[in-house]
């Protein structure tokens, strides 16, 4: 029964719910990076390169099973293939997530940085020596 208690107070801590929705959250920020790069960068990357298809870019490492105009027909026929336009997508892909995460991290960091550096109240001023002297005046003074 113990360890069943044990792996209770496992799960509900803080830390482990945080990074279960952390990996929740990622993954859907990952499939919108990914849209975002298909979608979106990849078809103006293609355009500025003269209408380039990066996902059908491959080279054929076999000859013997003939020859594939596309990725799609080099897959089905089996012939072995190094599927360059995707691994340049995926890189676009991790190069656009890296610097999505750098700035979500700068952003928090600063949140952090401000509540860190929020002025605390200020002690009362010391008494100059002139206002010091004002008040044993005025206190002798008060006792006459």
């Amino acid at each position: 029964m113990s360890f069943f208690k044990e792996f209770k107070e496992f799960a509900t801590k803080g830390n482990v719910i945080d990074l279960a929705v952390g990996v929740i959250i990622g993954a859907a920020f990952g499939k919108i990076v990914s849209s975002l790069v298909d979608n979106i960068f990849m078809p103006i990357l293609g355009i500025l390169t003269g209408k380039v298809d990066f996902k059908q870019k491959f080279i054929q490492l076999d000859y013997s099973k003939g020859t594939a105009d596309t990725l799609e027909a080099a897959k089905t026929a089996g012939i072995p293939v190094v599927s360059y336009g995707i691994f340049i997508q995926n890189c676009i892909d991790f190069i656009i997530m890296a610097f999505c995460i750098f700035l979500l991290v700068k952003f928090i960091n600063r949140l952090t940085r401000k509540k860190e550096e929020a002025p605390a109240p200020a002690a009362p001023p010391v008494p100059t020596t002139e206002e010091k002297l004002l008040m044993e005046i005025r206190d002798v003074l008060k006792s006459k």
